[in-house]
């Protein structure tokens, strides 16, 4: 029986990257987001393109699609695998391939972003189904183990279907339900947002010697992104509007080099930040600069969606070599030390871009890279106004840094030569428990901080004086005067901003936010073994799943974590309760995965979920599988997302 190692992170916190991060986005009129999702672990699936019954859209009839792919959190540090193909069905049986190329993704860095990667006219109609085929025969997937970061190797990644070695394709098909099509029409714009959760999509067994991950592909979908999280798009610049406030790109699927997907328009504010060649501009400023750049240039831009108009506001624009894809290497991570102008990034997502050969091209893990920076690094601080140094990157800062890579990359001992290149500095989270309070202030034992552990940083040099260089047990936090500093003692807070300038310190940190994490996202896992337990919910309604204490006490496979912190559900007497979310602020998923049959129902809401589920536990299918995520409060866990998979 697979022991699921509890994540000792909160949802995003760990793989909070607002990085290059890769996903999938087509742009679809849609009446509703449907239910079922079959999929298969068979090599070669999916026909090649060309093989395909796919009518390419010339016609004035055409709609405007997007489809975005976002990602739950789970166990892995890096989830690199190669996504081959995303295809949309008409009921006519017409295939319209949105990807058409392979390439790697890392859908660790999906947590807290959706992206765009097809903004394609396609032919109008009726689409029943979506399909997305990953490749995991060159993947790379690093486990959090709790006391370290582990690289399976491909043996050990199984099958869930096989048990054997996944070394090819799985497919994920989505079908829509009669009345939740996907409607294309005329000059229409509308999404489907598809969710890969790597919790429920993976088993970890940390107990085998070594390691194995058991995958299961979940895939759930909701009729928007999740306006919680960044939307990301990348592409070559089309044209600029001073006079309309917006620009247009050809979007560009992940780190592609040269193919692009349709296009899509980008509206600016007066608070849009720019980093153009290594210069930043804010409004009005940055849109004239940018419309001095040269048509093809490629541009990478963060921000959000808004789904009553269907617009994309862009809250940061880079343009060069910032952007991934560019002439130069990029490496995201967390700086875990520095000495002079050497710095240590750890757990680092890497980038080679085509430029640098195409053997090395592509995506890799690095727990480790040495980047050297200078007076000629240019340094940005996402989202800020003014002018920044090399001084101001300290230890614990969350960075995007581009250069020129040395030739021992290859061997894992990589150095990234920063002193012409650039680095974004961006806005990094951190957990603690407090240990002190004072107006505009906490004090903090550090847990954790960007992508590190509190255990992995070297705070030597960060403050004023060496008596004053910032320390895990006492880590001092600046926050607004608007933000109450009323927690007690022991209570677990979440933070978010920018660690402060190297050598300046204290305060060691300037938080813009500051959370306690009793009242943010909790998720809730509890597996059986097969045929798994047959009456899973003593209560079963639209308004309460409730399980009850036998049924928790049934597997030792049972936590709810919140960030680090694991509660003891032993002590819930009257069981946990998964009570629906009725604030209306969040996204919510559900889903029924169906284990043997290999079919996944998605639904739009908690009622259907548990009407569905009424149905389907007959006395002869098991459940095999519970994961939930929301709010937690006194053995009741009020659940945006849930997904029951059953022996069937």
């Amino acid at each position: 029986m697979n022991i699921v190692h509890a994540m000792r992170t909160p949802c995003g916190v760990r793989r909070s990257l607002a990085f290059w991060s890769f996903g999938i986005v087509a742009v679809l009129a849609l009446a509703g987001c449907g239910s079922g999702a079959p999929y298969s672990d068979t090599v070669n699936p999916v026909s090649p393109p060309n093989s395909m019954n796919q009518q390419p859209c010339g016609g004035s009839g055409c709609g405007t699609a997007m489809v975005s792919l976002t990602d739950a959190p789970g166990d892995f540090v890096s989830y690199i695998v190669n996504v081959d193909s995303l295809t949309l069905t008409r009921s006519d049986g017409t295939v319209v391939q949105t990807v058409p190329v392979t390439t790697q993704v890392d859908f660790a860095q999906l947590v807290d972003l959706s992206e765009i990667v097809s903004a394609d006219q396609i032919p109008p109609g009726h689409y029943v189904s979506a399909a997305l085929t990953l490749d995991y025969t060159n993947a790379t997937l690093v486990v959090d183990t709790g006391s370290g970061d582990v690289t399976v190797p491909a043996a050990d990644i199984l099958s869930g279907s096989t048990g054997q070695p996944l070394t090819g394709q799985v497919t994920m098909n989505l079908s829509l339900g009669s009345d939740e099509q996907l409607v294309i029409t005329q000059g229409t714009v509308a999404n489907l947002a598809l969710d890969f959760n790597l919790l429920a999509s993976n088993t970890v067994n940390l107990t085998a010697n070594p390691i194995t991950v058991t995958v299961n592909p979940t895939l759930t979908a909701s009729l928007a992104p999740d306006t919680t999280k960044q939307i990301h798009v990348r592409g070559p610049l089309v044209s600029v509007s001073t006079s309309a406030d917006d620009y247009v790109i050809n979007v560009r699927p992940f780190q592609d080099a040269s193919n692009t997907t349709g296009q899509i328009t980008i509206g600016v504010t007066d608070s849009t930040t720019y980093l153009i060649n290594g210069t930043s501009y804010t409004g009005s400023a940055g849109l004239t600069q940018l419309n001095t750049v040269a048509d093809g240039t490629l541009t990478s831009t963060y921000g959000t969606w808004d789904r009553t108009s269907g617009t994309l506001t862009a809250t940061q624009v880079l343009v060069g070599p910032n952007v991934e894809g560019s002439t130069m290497s990029a490496v995201q991570g967390t700086v875990l030390a520095r000495s002079g102008d050497t710095l240590t990034v750890g757990n680092g997502l890497l980038f080679r871009p085509m430029a640098e050969g195409a053997s090395a091209a592509g995506l890799s893990f690095q727990q480790q890279i040495s980047v050297t920076i200078g007076s000629g690094t240019a340094v940005t601080e996402d989202g800020q106004a003014g002018s920044f140094t090399a001084t101001d990157i300290s230890v614990g800062q969350q960075v995007r840094i581009s250069g020129t890579l040395d030739a021992g990359a290859t061997a894992g001992t990589s150095t990234l030569d920063a002193t012409a290149g650039t680095v974004l500095m961006l806005p990094t989270s951190g957990l603690g428990l407090v240990t002190a309070t004072a107006t505009g202030s906490v004090t903090v034992g550090l847990q954790q901080l960007g992508t590190a552990e509190a255990s992995a940083l070297n705070f030597a040099g960060t403050g004023a004086t060496s008596q004053q260089d910032a320390t895990a047990t006492s880590y001092s936090v600046s926050v607004p005067s608007s933000i109450s500093t009323s927690e007690a003692n022991g209570t677990a807070v979440a933070f978010s901003g920018f660690v402060t300038p190297f050598g300046s310190a204290p305060p060691d940190f300037a938080a813009s936010t500051l959370v306690d994490y009793g009242q943010a996202q909790a998720v809730f896992e509890a597996r059986w073994p097969s045929p798994g337990v047959m009456t899973p919910f003593s209560t079963l309604t639209g308004s309460e799943l409730l399980l009850s204490q036998a049924t928790l006490q049934s597997t030792s496979q049972k936590v709810v974590h919140i960030g680090w912190q694991t509660l003891d559900l032993t002590t819930l007497s009257s069981g946990l309760q998964l009570l629906p979310d009725t604030s209306g602020t969040a996204q919510q998923s559900f889903a029924i995965a169906h284990l043997m049959s290999h079919t996944i129902d998605s639904f739009s809401t908690f009622d259907d979920l548990a009407t569905a589920l009424a149905t389907d536990l007959n006395g002869t299918t098991g459940v095999v599988q519970v994961v939930a995520e929301g709010t937690y409060v006194s053995g009741a866990l009020t659940a945006d997302h849930v997904i029951v998979t059953l022996d069937d």
